[in-house]
């Protein structure tokens, strides 16, 4: 098929494709005469797996050491063993979004009990001076 039909058959723009290609994810790139690319069938299927891959959080450099050059050669262990280190990574970056929102939460307290007799500005400076290392009230 053409680059016009892939494009139609998987959403992405034709300038998508020739990057995919440029770059060594899509391989199986075959050149006509006229210089016309010809795609296989199989080409609808690895854009696909591109596509969901980066919505998965897979950067591009880690899809090229994934894919196989030919996908009836993967790797079971080795597919595995990427897919859980990947969900590994998911949930030491939730860990930290957590504790980012955790910090958050605190600040918004802390700001939002401001004493009475104090205004904004130097309750603002009297919680910068806790967020300090040594500052009064320690870490916020």
């Amino acid at each position: 098929m053409k680059i016009g039909e892939l494009a139609e058959r998987t959403g992405l723009n034709p300038s998508r494709i020739r990057f995919y290609e440029s770059i060594g994810l899509l391989k199986m790139v075959e050149r006509q005469a006229n210089g016309y690319r010809r795609y296989p069938a199989e080409a609808v299927l690895v854009l696909n797996l591109i596509t969901t891959a980066q919505k998965a959080g897979f950067s591009l450099d880690e899809l090229r050491t994934l894919l196989p050059q030919d996908l009836s050669q993967w790797q079971h262990g080795t597919l595995i063993d990427t897919l859980q280190g990947k969900v590994r990574e998911i949930e030491a970056l939730e860990r930290q979004l957590g504790e980012s929102k955790r910090h958050l939460l605190s600040l918004i307290d802390e700001i939002e009990s401001k004493p009475d007799d104090i205004d904004c500005a130097t309750n603002a400076r009297r919680l910068l001076a806790g967020c300090l290392p040594g500052g009064p009230q320690g870490a916020v």
